[in-house]
């Protein structure tokens, strides 16, 4: 959970090299462009950084089999942890990319939601809505607050906007595994919840729907989707914990 000041120094590059190949990512997509296309490019740039893919043969506690691939790609109604297929983007889509990197024997972890060329007016309120909640977490992530004013913060953006935050899925620490204690809830009570301390490093990610909060788990055994089959989106971003403004490793350029 907490990191000396060699791992910050490794996770901090981690997370650059994370941003830009997010980046290189966000570029490629285009109508037409298939999620299992933008999976093979993004594993060649993480080899080519001399870095290892977080996610690749994955295999978290309670699923059924490793995770296939490197990146994950959730379009529209996909919540998280979209496997990536072959069906193509179109003009309108919103697609939600997630990806972690090894650095050093170190993780770092971050998600952006894209749109696909123009999108509607309520797409772009859940993609902004969901961008400025996890700013709001962010701001309050800072020593001697605690994990429930974080997920209050969250979620009272979302509420201002009239959307629903995803409740069994959050944020958590991150380091020499890519998921660590402590989980992080998008939503709680102010004050509430384990302290923060400095030199935790720990990943922010609300996930926002732009129906009703209920999700299900597909038959891949990894893919979420809303019950409703409204859109969701979902922005992350892996922070150090300081006195101050917490610091943000996954920045984009």
């Amino acid at each position: 959970m907490f990191k000396t000041k060699k791992e910050i120094e490794i996770m901090r590059e981690c997370g650059k090299r994370l941003a830009s190949v997010l980046d290189e990512i966000e570029k490629a997509i285009t109508p037409g462009k298939t999620p299992a296309q933008l999976d093979e490019f993004t594993q060649r740039l993480i080899l080519d950084l001399g870095d290892e893919p977080s996610f690749l043969h994955y295999w978290p506690e309670g699923a059924l089999k490793p995770y296939p691939a490197t990146l994950c790609v959730s379009t529209n109604d996909e919540v998280v942890h979209g496997i990536p297929g072959k069906k193509k983007f179109k003009e309108g889509d919103i697609v939600s990319i997630d990806l972690g990197i090894k650095h050093k024997g170190f993780h770092s972890d971050s998600a952006r939601t894209i749109p696909v060329g123009k999108i509607d007016d309520n797409a772009r309120k859940l993609i902004d809505a969901t961008r400025e909640a996890l700013a709001a977490g962010i701001k309050v992530a800072r020593a001697g607050n605690h994990i429930g004013d974080i997920g209050f913060a969250v979620s009272e953006v979302i509420k201002r906007y009239g959307l629903s935050i995803v409740e069994e899925l959050g944020g958590h620490g991150i380091g020499t595994e890519v998921h660590e204690e402590p989980h992080v809830p998008n939503f709680g009570k102010p004050g509430s919840g384990m302290e923060l301390k400095k030199g935790m490093v720990l990943a922010l990610e609300p996930i926002v729907n732009e129906g009703g909060k209920k999700i299900y788990l597909t038959g891949d055994g990894y893919t979420f989707r809303t019950k409703d089959g409204k859109r969701s989106a979902h922005f992350e971003h892996t922070i150090l914990i300081t006195k101050g403004d917490p610091e943000i490793f996954t920045l984009p350029s």
